[in-house]
C-alpha cells in the first residue's frame, strides 16, 4: 500500500502575494502557451520551446537536450502538452542535469517551481514530497505532480506550466537548478573553499585591508606607483673590474 502524501499548510509569504492575472498584466506577466492557440507550425515551435525553457531552464533550446521523438508525438497529437512535459521531466538529460546533482529537498523546490509554477509552501511540504521520491522514485514523483489536482486545475492537459506566483521579482525558469548547498558539501565545492580562503587571506590586498586605519603600510602600493624614478650612483667593487681588458695586447704590432 502506497503511503499517502503527508499533510502540510501553505505558510510561505510567497502565497500572500497576488497572483499573476488578467487584472494586473504588465511586462512581468508570463505569456501563456496553450495548444488551443496554435494555428501554425511557428506557433507549435514556440510552444515546444516554451516547454523546454520551463523544464530545462534554457534561454535557448540546446541541441543535446532536445527529445525529438517526444516533439514529434506532441506535434501529431499523440500526446498532450502535459504528456510532453512529463516526458521531458523523465528524460535522461533532465535526470543528469537536475536530478543527479541535487538532494531530494532541493529537487522538490525545483520541480514545484517548474511543474506547478510556485515555490514550496514550507519545509513540511518539501519533506512530504521527498518521501514520495524515496518511495516511488523520481518518475513516480513526476507522475504525482502532473496528476495532482493542483496541476490539472492550473494548467490542464494543453497548457505549458508557467510561474503563477510572484517571487523575488525573477522568473523561476531563469534560476539555475544545479549544485545545492548539500551537494556542494558532498563534492567538496563548499562555500568556504579553504584553499581559496587561505590564498585570499595571505594576498597583498587582504593584508592591507586588515591593517588599522592610518597605518602607512596601507598606502605603500600607492606611494610606489607615484614615486619618481631615480638614477642612483653605481657601486663599483674590485671584483667587478675586468683587469685583463685593461692590459694591452703585446702581440699586436
Amino acid at each position: 500500500m502506497a503511503l499517502p502524501l503527508l499533510a502540510y499548510k501553505p505558510t510561505t509569504q510567497n502565497h500572500r502575494v497576488k497572483n499573476f492575472g488578467i487584472a494586473d498584466q504588465n511586462e512581468d506577466t508570463p505569456y501563456i502557451y496553450r495548444i488551443e492557440d496554435v494555428s501554425s507550425s511557428t506557433d507549435m515551435e514556440a510552444l515546444i520551446w516554451a516547454a523546454y525553457r520551463q523544464v530545462f531552464s534554457e534561454h535557448e533550446t540546446l541541441r543535446f537536450n532536445r527529445q525529438i521523438a517526444s516533439e514529434s508525438r506532441v506535434r501529431n497529437g499523440a500526446i498532450t502538452v502535459r504528456g510532453f512535459i512529463g516526458e521531458l521531466a523523465k528524460s535522461e538529460r533532465f535526470y543528469s542535469t537536475v536530478v543527479e546533482v541535487n538532494n531530494n529537498y532541493r529537487l522538490v523546490q525545483i520541480c514545484l517551481k517548474r511543474f506547478l509554477g510556485r515555490d514550496s509552501f514550507d519545509k513540511d511540504e518539501e519533506i512530504a514530497w521527498s518521501i514520495v521520491i524515496g518511495t516511488k522514485g523520481f518518475g513516480g514523483f513526476i507522475d504525482a505532480l502532473l496528476d495532482s489536482e493542483e496541476y490539472l486545475n492550473a494548467f490542464g492537459e494543453y497548457t505549458v506550466p508557467y510561474q503563477r506566483r510572484r517571487m523575488e521579482a525573477r522568473p523561476f525558469n531563469l534560476v539555475t537548478p544545479r549544485y545545492g548547498e548539500d551537494f556542494r558539501e558532498t563534492v567538496g565545492t563548499v562555500k568556504n573553499d579553504w584553499q581559496f580562503v587561505v590564498q585570499n587571506y595571505y594576498s597583498k590586498k587582504s593584508k592591507e585591508r586588515r591593517l588599522p586605519e592610518g597605518d602607512p603600510r596601507r598606502f605603500a602600493s600607492v606611494a610606489a606607483a607615484i614615486a619618481p624614478k631615480v638614477n642612483y650612483a653605481q657601486t663599483l667593487t674590485a671584483s667587478n673590474v675586468d683587469y685583463m681588458s685593461k692590459v694591452p695586447n703585446r702581440n699586436r704590432r
